[in-house]
């Protein structure tokens, strides 16, 4: 059992092995496809197989939680919450000097984010660092991507989605979807990013890195999430 703290009394199991079944990614993408067309391109023929595969995840007891190590020993969590009644996946930051980990995004019916502008996820799916749960560049993307909410897209994010759902799934029309998720911006849809004396923050509505928001991180830890992503 894994421990993290701010976030006891939780299962928390560290399974990378699930990173290996294709089945698992058209669940965890489910909720960046935001209309029909986008889930018939993620789900295809395979949709009762991975409804089987997810339900039978949520009933589990166990709680899988995947990490990417970051710069300066900072590690991003992700943690997919198996409450039969209250799935969903949170995304949390922590450092081993710190006394908790930090709640940066929630995907499920209410969800709470973004979490990650575009530099921040390549930032996190490049760094090559070990330690964690994969070091895979495409198995990071995929973990990450329902996270992300940034309106400033680079050139290249459709066709890298594209290599990584042809990789790891058996999606029949990769290049199709992954110009559909790229458009619905991660789980959230798109955000705002700027830049405030070294630290950046979005204007989401829902998001924990908007100042403006009531139930926002404080401006210390503000910093130190843009430190941890620091490209």
């Amino acid at each position: 059992m894994m421990e993290m703290p701010g976030y006891d009394g939780h299962p928390l199991v560290h399974e990378p092995e699930l990173l290996q079944e294709p089945l698992f990614w058209l669940g965890h993408l489910y909720s960046c496809a935001h209309d029909e067309v986008a889930e018939e391109l993620l789900f295809g023929a395979d949709y009762e197989a991975a409804e089987v595969f997810h339900r039978e995840l949520r009933e589990r007891a166990e709680w899988p939680v995947f990490t990417i190590p970051l710069a300066a020993g900072h590690l991003f969590h992700v943690v997919h919450r198996a409450w039969k009644d209250d799935p969903g996946v949170d995304y949390l930051l922590h450092h081993p000097s710190w006394e908790r980990a930090l709640l940066l995004a929630k995907v499920d019916g209410h969800f709470m984010g973004p979490a990650l502008s575009w530099p921040e996820l390549f930032s996190a799916v490049d760094n090559g660092l070990p330690g964690g749960s994969t070091a895979d560049p495409h198995r990071r993307l995929l973990l990450l991507l329902p996270a992300l909410g940034d309106d400033n897209i680079p050139d290249d994010a459709e066709h890298r989605l594209m290599s990584a759902l042809s990789v790891l799934t058996a999606i029949e029309a990769p290049e199709e979807l992954a110009a559909a998720l790229v458009e619905g911006q991660g789980s959230g849809g798109a955000s705002r990013w700027t830049s405030r004396n070294g630290v950046r923050v979005d204007d989401g509505a829902y998001s924990y890195r908007n100042p403006s928001n009531g139930f926002a991180l404080t401006p210390e830890d503000l910093a130190r999430v843009s430190t941890a992503f620091m490209p």
